[in-house]
């Protein structure tokens, strides 16, 4: 006759007691919380100082593009300048700043 497992029967049960189990999970719990807090918190700090360096990038190269901007928006002004030929058959000398 096959042997019925009943609950008494300690070779069958590989878990720890209720008591314990609930503690241990608690604590594996906890753990990993801090564990994803501390994860959570270097995360937020690598996307911060990436976002610092493309603002700095970004402020570095906005200067040479401002100047750029305004000698164009100047260019209504000298511009016929350049269509025209002084009295030697040269244009004009015209002031140009290159972006660097």
């Amino acid at each position: 006759m096959p042997h019925s497992s009943d609950s008494s029967d300690s070779s069958f049960s590989r878990s720890p007691p209720p008591g314990k189990q609930d503690s241990s999970d608690d604590v594996r719990k906890v753990q990993r919380r801090e564990k994803n807090r501390i994860a959570a918190q270097k995360s937020r700090q690598r996307q911060t100082q990436k976002a610092d360096t493309l603002h700095l990038s970004l402020a570095k190269s906005y200067l040479p593009l401002k100047i750029l901007l305004e000698h164009l928006l100047e260019a209504p002004f000298w511009l016929p300048a350049l269509s025209t030929v002084n009295q030697h058959g040269s244009p004009p000398h015209v002031h140009c700043i290159a972006p660097q």
